[in-house]
């Protein structure tokens, strides 16, 4: 069979690290998740794909670079057979990066070829067609996300935001290729390779259109995407006799206190606080307060409610109040002013016995998970869009949800945190 890690994906923020590897365990194939550059084993391990969880997507373009650069190194070591980039299924990103420049250093790092980006999710109606990308009916840069707090999408058109962050030729993979399926898929992209045009945006609408190119793609050292192009792999690869389904172990249910932590401003993030504190405590706090006054007030009235039941502290803002809290910090260092107030209330929260913890915002997730000293976790097959279900034995055996801010059902926040009593 080869090396039995068929698979290497960096992620560039935790949530989504958790959905791709979710997808591909609920396609067969034996998935891990890693946190950080430093997590990696020095030995190939008994998985088919290994999802490194970073948080590359607005951090500044030389450290993204040379982040990536040390991980895709480090994978191919392992022996992954492709490197595969996973971005939002907005193509979140900022005008200097981190999607381009990132798929470039895959690219030198693991051979020349075409290198399709596909975002598309069609189970949450993100599409792209011509290039375009759409929110259900709505041009991305007509949608929510043009509000986004640390990567507003004003742009619809991918092949120009993507040629912004790379010195390499963009082009579009149309639709009617795409229709065509996988043979045409492969030559027109190799053509497009030859005439100096590496670099493609997939058009893709529909879940056969995903599976399709999936299929052309499978072979390339590089892929790019969401997690929905790449759940069609793990059958692939055992057609091509990469990998053997098997039995795989379930995570395990977690009883005693718990908690959500939401940090995104995403409206649906702030939809679902509010239909939690219907039944449920809430506290909200401003990240421009003093951090310690804030911490301590968090602990002590959380230590008072959560033996009774799930409690959630928020720093979800409306954009009038983000827009405060930009203007006096910057958006960069608002947004991270935010993650690291909730990443030491997370730290303190553990040490007061809370072992479920369910965190919305890809970003504030990557702030708790670090702080905690979480190196890997195990991941529940995908079941729903945004319930990231995941498990970590160290430093404490702890249940997590780690969520999308844009994703998952209104009432999620008590449904989720529940259902991880159980196994899954």
């Amino acid at each position: 069979m080869g090396s039995p890690l068929t698979f290497g994906a960096l992620a560039d923020d935790f949530t989504g690290a958790v959905e791709l590897a979710a997808m591909l365990r609920a396609a067969g194939a034996r998935a891990m998740v890693h946190v950080g550059p430093g997590s990696l084993p020095d030995r190939p391990p008994e998985v088919d794909a290994i999802v490194v969880a970073l948080r590359t997507r607005a951090a500044p373009a030389g450290e993204a670079v040379a982040i990536s650069r040390q991980v895709a190194q480090q994978l191919r070591r392992l022996g992954a057979r492709q490197l595969f980039l996973k971005y939002c299924a907005t193509f979140d990103s900022l005008p200097a990066g981190n999607i381009g420049n990132v798929a470039e250093v895959l690219r030198e790092v693991a051979g020349a070829a075409p290198v399709l980006f596909c975002p598309t999710y069609p189970e949450a109606a993100r599409t792209v067609f011509r290039g375009h990308m759409f929110v259900g009916g709505q041009l991305l840069a007509d949608s929510p996300k043009r509000h986004d707090p640390l990567t507003p999408m004003t742009n619809s058109n991918l092949a120009e935001v993507l040629a912004l962050q790379t010195s390499l030729a963009v082009d579009i993979l149309p639709y009617e290729v795409v229709a065509a399926g996988a043979a045409a898929i492969h030559t027109h992209a190799e053509a497009c390779h030859a005439a100096g045009r590496p670099f493609l945006i997939a058009d893709s609408i529909l879940p056969e259109d995903l599976r399709q190119i999936a299929a052309a793609s499978c072979d390339w050292p590089v892929m790019t995407g969401g997690a929905s192009v790449a759940a069609y792999f793990p059958s692939l690869w055992v057609a091509r006799g990469w990998m053997r389904p098997s039995e795989q172990p379930s995570l395990p249910g977690t009883p005693g206190p718990a908690a959500v932590l939401a940090g995104s401003c995403a409206d649906r993030t702030r939809e679902q606080v509010a239909a939690f504190a219907r039944d449920h405590k809430v506290l909200d706090l401003d990240p421009l307060d003093p951090p310690e006054q804030s911490i301590a007030r968090a602990l002590s009235w959380a230590s008072e409610h959560m033996a009774h039941a799930p409690v959630c502290i928020t720093t979800s803002a409306d954009p009038a109040r983000v827009a405060a809290a930009q203007a006096a910090l910057g958006s960069i260092a608002a947004g991270r002013r935010a993650e690291a107030l909730l990443a030491r209330i997370a730290s303190g929260l553990v040490e007061r016995g809370v072992r479920r913890l369910l965190v919305a915002g890809g970003e504030t997730s990557g702030a708790i998970v670090e702080q905690l000293g979480v190196r890997s976790l195990q991941v529940a097959p995908f079941a729903a869009i945004g319930v990231g279900r995941c498990h970590a034995d160290h430093p404490v055996p702890l249940a997590l949800c780690l969520k999308s801010g844009k994703l998952g059902a209104v009432d999620m926040f008590a449904t989720t945190l529940a259902a991880m009593e159980q196994p899954a």
